[in-house]
């Protein structure tokens, strides 16, 4: 029996976050250069977008670009930026057909002019999407992202659009780039490191954190059912106690 079919299909996680990170120390490893490893990391991607389908996960949000790699050598974040338009123009066409709808988050206009709009025009052929919601975090940070929301709080307060009263929760999350997003259910995170690196620090208050050793250019579909399966066997109790939860979950049951 494959992992795929140990899945349980009433616990699939809705939406998975993962930290894609290894391709250097992969590239390293085999005497190769840091832009191969991120070559692989594409294909990769292609992969984990498949199995994500296959498993009927609605959402998948990967960390391709955070706003600290700007400060990585040029030459190598010109690399990266070069193969994101080339993958994006490539695997268009593919992620209309298996119905993947493209967004990103982040800070876009840093982006470069050609990526922009290889995003831009992704982002509008995939928009009848349905099979799963790919979500490319791009020039991402949380701390940038926590920011800019209370930047736009504040001046909306200033307009008098918004009475300070009124901020909560909820609407601290509708000022942020995932508005209309749910939060994470799972993240993932390989390469071995076992640290979060500003990335969906609110979204992430109640996901349950999976870390790997596996590199991401190494990743595949067994990797993801694994961590889903792994996902399955916790309890999630989100403050309350395991009495309570079993109790809900007795409830339920009674009631269908």
């Amino acid at each position: 029996m494959s992992l795929l079919e140990k899945i349980n299909n009433k616990r699939i996680p809705s939406h998975i976050a993962i930290i894609m990170d290894g391709n250097g120390r992969w590239a390293k490893e085999r005497g190769l250069n840091r832009a191969h490893g991120h070559q692989e990391g594409v294909v990769a991607v292609r992969k984990i977008v498949e199995a994500a389908i296959q498993a009927n996960v609605k959402f998948l949000t990967i960390y391709a670009f955070s706003t600290e790699n700007w400060n990585r050598p040029d030459d190598e974040v010109d690399a990266l930026m070069e193969l994101m338009v080339h993958a994006i123009v490539k695997e268009t066409p593919d992620l209309i057909k298996q119905g993947v709808r493209l967004l990103t988050i982040g800070d876009y206009e840093r982006l470069p002019n050609k990526t922009k709009t290889a995003l831009k025009e992704c982002i509008t052929q995939t928009e009848e999407g349905s099979s799963i919601t790919l979500i490319l975090a791009l020039s991402y940070s949380s701390k940038w992202e926590i920011t800019q929301a209370v930047k736009k709080m504040m001046g909306d307060i200033q307009n008098n659009q918004l009475k300070s009263e009124d901020l909560n929760e909820e609407l601290l999350s509708d000022y942020l780039s995932t508005k209309g997003i749910p939060d994470p259910d799972l993240l993932i995170r390989t390469g071995g490191e076992k640290r979060i690196s500003n990335f969906l620090l609110w979204q992430l208050a109640y996901a349950e954190l999976y870390f790997t050793d596996t590199y991401w250019p190494d990743f595949r579909e067994e990797h993801l059912y694994k961590a889903i399966c792994n996902f399955q066997c916790r309890e999630r109790r989100f403050g309350k106690t395991s009495e309570q939860i079993e109790k809900e979950q007795r409830d339920k049951l009674n009631n269908l």
